[in-house]
């Protein structure tokens, strides 16, 4: 009997499923960066911030709990480099190293929108 394609990498998903810690994941950061055709900000820059983000997320110890994606484009293209912060819909807009930091400390760890980077968030109680 042979297996069906989806039964024979089920679980080699799950696995993967259980490396990335997928179902103790608290937010999901989406970072414009390394774009294909940077209009946002200099692509360097979009790099530098990605690096600095993948870095502190671990020096932090929050890996298993905060996802990072670097996505090639947010649509927004002006003030960036952007990032999104899921699911608490809140889009940050001149994302540099020193801002990641603040979102990090501020947003992510203390539970406090970064207000004066906000581009856009969803109306607070």
């Amino acid at each position: 009997m042979t297996l069906s394609p989806e039964a024979a990498i089920a679980p080699i998903v799950a696995e993967r499923v259980q490396q990335l810690h997928l179902a103790r994941a608290e937010r999901h950061l989406f970072l414009c960066a390394d774009q294909t055709k940077p209009l946002c900000c200099d692509k360097q820059l979009s790099l530098e911030v990605w690096d600095y983000l993948k870095a502190r997320i671990g020096e932090l110890g929050l890996g298993t709990r905060v996802l990072r994606t670097k996505a090639n484009c947010l649509r927004v293209c002006l003030a960036g480099p952007i990032l999104v912060v899921y699911p608490d819909r809140v889009w940050y807009h001149s994302v540099t190293t020193s801002v990641v930091e603040r979102i990090l400390q501020e947003h992510i760890i203390g539970g406090q929108v970064v207000h004066e980077y906000v581009l856009t968030a969803p109306a607070l109680p």
